[in-house]
């Protein structure tokens, strides 16, 4: 029995021009939906940061409520005169001295942190060796996602980038943190720390200026909620908490900021370069200042205001990844984001807590 077989014809493939074409066509589609993806992921990115900031906030005005006063910037053996006690270490130019605890760690039980608090004893120094495996610890809801500087534990450093602590001894290193409390518009802190008398700016519009006496006492300086020692209660807060910045960001891209609190001695060294960015004092580990102080001019010799992501890129200011901006978190608790093209004398404004000044529009 014969079978009769039919040859199909050859199906063409694809020509190369058409198969260039195709590549051209899902390169555009691509290239026009990554940046809508980035933004998704910004969006995302930034929503976090938002909700991070809205729990510290939270956690401050719990912490208000059962103590009746804010968190202490950080906490140092109080001195008029540069003295204190046998084995209490003190930095002899800034008169920063021990135990140094700063006010996240101060909230960490308010930050369902209450394990890790309690592994900490606060009665002795941040860089004890009772609490040097337990202050190197990363905690999530303290670093931004945008931020893309380091997240592993921050190098204490002296002025010469050098490995320091306090007591001379192994390196010391410190959990990281994204997020900082503001010092108002002045900064009390380095060699103003330590000075009998300090020079404050009393008028932001006419850069009128007066001196105080001091003497390591930084309420003497600061105009916002949080400093050396500090103890602010809401009634303090005259200008409204609504309308006063308590805390922000400041990405690892541009300096090192921790959760623990102040090592005296130790400096924080600026990673990106500009005229006016130098190493600046322990302080700046926890807190930042807007502007005008008085013992920071430009090269002109104007005062300068630094809100969010300013090009002067101090160590001491706020600093965010976020495109535009970042965000901000007030005394009431309220997270709103900053363009970074606020008016200076707006951000200066929102930055004292009872300064009488009214802020403009910034939102």
């Amino acid at each position: 029995m014969s079978r009769n077989y039919s040859v199909s014809p050859n199906k063409p493939g694809f020509t190369l021009v058409e198969l260039l074409v195709v590549i051209a066509i899902v390169s555009i589609l691509i290239g026009l939906l990554l940046p809508a993806v980035q933004t998704a992921r910004e969006a995302a990115r930034r929503t976090s940061c938002s909700n991070n900031l809205r729990q510290l906030g939270l956690a401050m005005l719990n912490y208000e409520s059962a103590r009746q006063r804010f968190p202490a910037g950080y906490k140092s053996h109080p001195t008029s005169d540069g003295s204190v006690p046998s084995g209490v270490f003190i930095d002899s130019s800034t008169w920063d001295a021990g135990p140094g605890w700063g006010w996240t760690a101060t909230l960490l039980p308010y930050l369902e942190q209450s394990n890790l608090s309690d592994q900490l004893d606060k009665n002795q120094p941040i860089w004890s060796n009772l609490n040097r495996s337990i202050v190197q610890q990363k905690i999530s809801l303290l670093l931004c996602p945008s931020s893309s500087g380091p997240t592993e534990a921050m190098d204490v450093v002296d002025q010469s980038d050098t490995a320091f602590s306090p007591e001379g001894d192994s390196e010391l290193r410190l959990g990281r943190s994204n997020y900082v409390a503001s010092h108002g518009q002045e900064s009390c802190w380095g060699e103003a720390g330590s000075a009998r008398t300090a020079t404050v700016f009393t008028n932001i519009y006419t850069s009128q200026t007066t001196t105080v006496v001091v003497r390591g006492d930084a309420s003497k300086v600061a105009d916002g909620p949080f400093y050396r020692n500090s103890k602010t209660r809401i009634a303090e807060v005259t200008d409204g908490t609504s309308n006063t910045i308590f805390l922000g960001e400041h990405g690892s891209e541009l300096s090192d900021k921790c959760w623990a609190g102040v090592v005296p001695g130790a400096m924080i060294h600026p990673r990106i370069s500009s005229p006016e960015n130098q190493p600046d004092a322990a302080a700046t580990m926890v807190l930042v200042h807007a502007g005008p102080s008085g013992g920071e001019l430009d090269i002109t010799g104007w005062p300068i205001i630094h809100p969010v992501n300013f090009p002067t890129y101090h160590v001491g200011q706020m600093y965010a990844q976020h495109p535009g901006g970042g965000n901000i978190c007030f005394g009431d608790g309220s997270v709103r984001f900053f363009s970074e093209d606020v008016s200076l004398i707006t951000f200066a404004e929102l930055s004292s807590m009872n300064e009488n000044e009214v802020p403009g529009e910034w939102e």
